[in-house]
């Protein structure tokens, strides 16, 4: 008999043909991926081979994600990250070198401006911001050495839309890959491909997990710009947890009804505060005052929970300490997406805010609550404030 140790070692294995035939895929936790053969060794060892090689590969749950992302958008191919951070850095890697100058509108998530300006910028990468309703105007801006394009329509503070096709059609003409970060709308209810976009992202943190409790990232590409995008993920042999891959495929399936609660709480909310006295300006796509609503009507086909909206100016320079902390069914935090309705503020520089420069602009995630209770929450919030 074997020595114990030896036993031990090779106890509880279990075959691949023993795996039940279930609706989700199964988690892995490898990192050693076994080969069935030296043959396929070899194989792995000449980059021909077809199967997953090492636990960085991915395992069942991010493939089965992957997957799912491709058919959603139409993809070529997709990969997760970590988090919606890491996937926008990554594309920002994998598609600039040293003396590259990149376009970037102006409304992009911070830590997007942040990654550009103080990380690419050190390996000798330009940014230059565009107003951020850019269209087909964005030729005037492009150089001899201009790579990439980088789209996020609507801004998740400020709401301004991007002439996305227009975009997508001078990136083409002059060699400049065209990206979007699609958080906002989802696949659901923009498709970026359609419209001649080259590379798609999202922070899965939000709308496609949906509960507030996974970090996650994600990006499709089409064909012509998915080898160039594979070969810097792999070189930084990056991988997505896969619990939260599970988690995140999940959340797809329930994604449509979760989405259209979203879309139409935050519309009747949109709309309720734009009457309401103490309101300057509500700043939602899918509402006719939106600068750029006949965009979103031609190229959305819904509106998420997220928008944004301004005080009158009598309520501008004032602690709006009692408007916010007194709110009951809002949480103050980052992120949005989830659940739970949530409320950040601040002001935002931008190069083309129709008014908003110096306002504090309040930023509303439509949860899943009742929208009365909703509605009845932030009135009883202004009134604080106006007291």
């Amino acid at each position: 008999m074997q020595d114990i140790s030896t036993r031990l070692v090779n106890a509880g294995k279990v075959e691949a043909r023993e795996f039940i035939n279930t609706i989700n895929p199964p988690l892995h936790r490898a990192s050693t991926v076994l080969f069935d053969s030296y043959a396929d060794q070899q194989k792995c060892n000449a980059g021909e081979y077809e199967g997953i090689a090492y636990g960085l590969c991915g395992m069942a749950a991010q493939n089965a994600f992957e997957a799912a992302m491709v058919e959603l958008e139409g993809a070529h191919g997709c990969k997760a990250f970590q988090s919606g951070i890491a996937a926008i850095a990554m594309v920002l890697m994998a598609y600039t070198k040293q003396g590259d100058h990149i376009l970037i509108c102006d409304n992009v998530y911070g830590p997007t401006r942040y990654f550009s300006d103080k990380f690419l910028s050190k390996y000798g990468v330009e940014a230059e911001y565009l107003p951020s309703d850019a269209g087909a105007g964005v030729a005037d801006y492009i150089r001899e050495n201009t790579t990439l394009l980088f789209m996020e329509s609507p801004g998740s503070n400020t709401l301004e839309i991007q002439d996305i096709p227009a975009i997508a059609k001078v990136c083409r003409e002059n060699c400049v890959v065209s990206v979007i970060d699609n958080t906002w709308a989802t696949p659901l209810y923009l498709n970026p491909f359609e419209l001649g976009v080259d590379v798609s992202i999202h922070s899965v943190t939000k709308y496609i997990t949906g509960h507030s409790d996974i970090l996650l990232g994600s990006v499709s590409t089409n064909e012509q710009h998915w080898e160039t995008f594979e070969s810097c993920y792999n070189i930084f042999e990056t991988y997505a947890p896969q619990e939260d891959c599970y988690q995140a495929l999940r959340g797809l399936r329930s994604l449509p009804f979760r989405l259209k609660r979203h879309e139409v709480s935050a519309l009747e909310i949109a709309k309720w505060l734009e009457s309401h006295d103490m309101v300057e300006s509500v700043l939602h796509p899918a509402l006719e005052s939106h600068p750029q609503h006949d965009l979103w009507k031609r190229d959305f086909t819904g509106s998420s929970g997220l928008f944004s909206f301004t005080l009158k100016e009598e309520y501008e320079n004032i602690d709006h300490g009692p408007f916010v902390d007194g709110l009951e069914l809002f949480g103050i935090g980052y992120s949005w997406g989830g659940f739970k309705s949530l409320i950040t503020g601040g002001k935002f520089k931008r190069t083309n805010h129709y008014g908003y420069e110096g306002k504090t602009i309040f930023r509303l995630s439509i949860g899943l609550e009742d929208v009365e209770d909703l509605k009845a929450d932030l009135g009883q919030g202004l009134e604080k404030l106006r007291k």
